[in-house]
């Protein structure tokens, strides 16, 4: 009998390893707990590594042996597997090459609101030469204050939003998602939809721009709900609605999806990761670099905030910048440079 519930509980272990380290496999992965648990790959694998190390010293009973080192070894493979996910997706490359003629940098940065100040966020986007920023959490009159700023440093912008309410909710910016744009794109005009909310992330706000004229992209500045338990429903239908967005093959999704990679498994099509879209940061060293939350070490934290490119777009070079962790905001900022492909 005891054999019997030994066996029962290594078969149990297995499985409950399984799912957290690759939930896609049993369908789990925008699934409360393991869509949360997932998020945080690093933390996972130094948990799988303390469970095998514990398990090792039980092994030394030799009642426990058989059992111990059985979930020895499925911690010790749980724990290699998340941290070369991590390793695989990217562990950090930092460096953007110069600018080209036909080159763009886009970056993204979910500010908390107030918490982050417009002349912070101005001079890292001149600073990074962005020529679009997506800003999460920060109301209109944020954004042009931040587009003023960046015009009294040589790099004007035109500020764009989406929000529900009057910028926000009983104060709480998040409510409100501004986009900056260079005026050498064209003019742009965030579409009806996204302001009326007809057509829109469910709980937060994203802002879809369209070129007014000239041959931009089009820009999606993204915000998804966060998986909370009570918001599961809300979360995977905002990661449908982003995937939709990237129908047309010039496309830019930039923001806070608050969603891995693993989230977007079975969302994209024609190869993409979310729709036809494909994430930079995975594709340039930086997939695996948490963006979230500024308290934990880059590679403990959830990689949530991501800019993914239409096949018009060929991604060169990101960088997940850390040197901001003491500005206010809980999140990374993270720039990524695109060249034109033709495609």
């Amino acid at each position: 009998m005891r054999r019997f519930v030994g066996l029962l509980f290594a078969a149990a272990f297995a499985l409950a390893a399984v799912a957290v380290t690759w939930p896609q496999l049993l369908h789990l992965e925008r699934t409360f707990p393991f869509a949360q648990i997932v998020s945080f790959r690093g933390p996972l694998a130094l948990v799988c590594a303390a469970v095998a190390a514990l398990a090792l010293l039980l092994a030394l009973a030799r009642p426990l042996r058989a059992l111990a080192l059985t979930i020895a070894l499925v911690s010790i493979v749980a724990a290699v597997a998340n941290g070369g996910m991590i390793v695989a997706r990217g562990t950090g490359s930092g460096t953007l090459p110069d600018k080209t003629e036909g080159s763009i940098r886009v970056m993204t940065w979910n500010t908390a609101g107030q918490a982050t100040s417009a002349d912070t966020i101005a001079k890292m986007a001149v600073a990074m030469q962005a020529d679009i920023v997506t800003l999460p959490e920060t109301t209109i009159d944020t954004g042009e204050a931040v587009a003023i700023a960046m015009r009294d440093m040589g790099h004007p912008m035109w500020a764009h939003h989406a929000a529900y309410g009057q910028y926000g909710v009983d104060g709480w910016d998040a409510t409100s998602t501004t986009v900056l744009i260079s005026p050498a794109l064209g003019d742009y005009s965030v579409i009806e939809s996204s302001q009326d909310g007809s057509s829109n992330t469910s709980t937060v706000p994203s802002a879809v721009a369209m070129p007014v004229d000239g041959d931009g992209p089009i820009v999606v500045a993204a915000h998804a709900v966060a998986p909370r338990q009570e918001y599961m429903d809300r979360w995977r239908s905002d990661l449908q609605w982003l995937a939709d967005q990237c129908a047309s093959a010039n496309v830019i999704l930039a923001g806070d999806f608050n969603a891995t990679l693993d989230h977007m498994a079975g969302l994209g099509s024609e190869g993409g990761t979310l729709g036809r879209c494909h994430d930079v940061a995975s594709e340039t060293g930086n997939g695996g670099v948490g963006t979230w939350s500024t308290s934990f070490p880059a590679l403990l934290g959830a990689p949530i905030d991501h800019i993914l490119v239409s096949p018009h777009w060929r991604p060169v070079a990101s960088a997940v910048l850390s040197s901001l962790d003491g500005s206010g905001s809980d999140h990374r900022p993270l720039i990524v440079q695109l060249e034109p492909s033709g495609g």
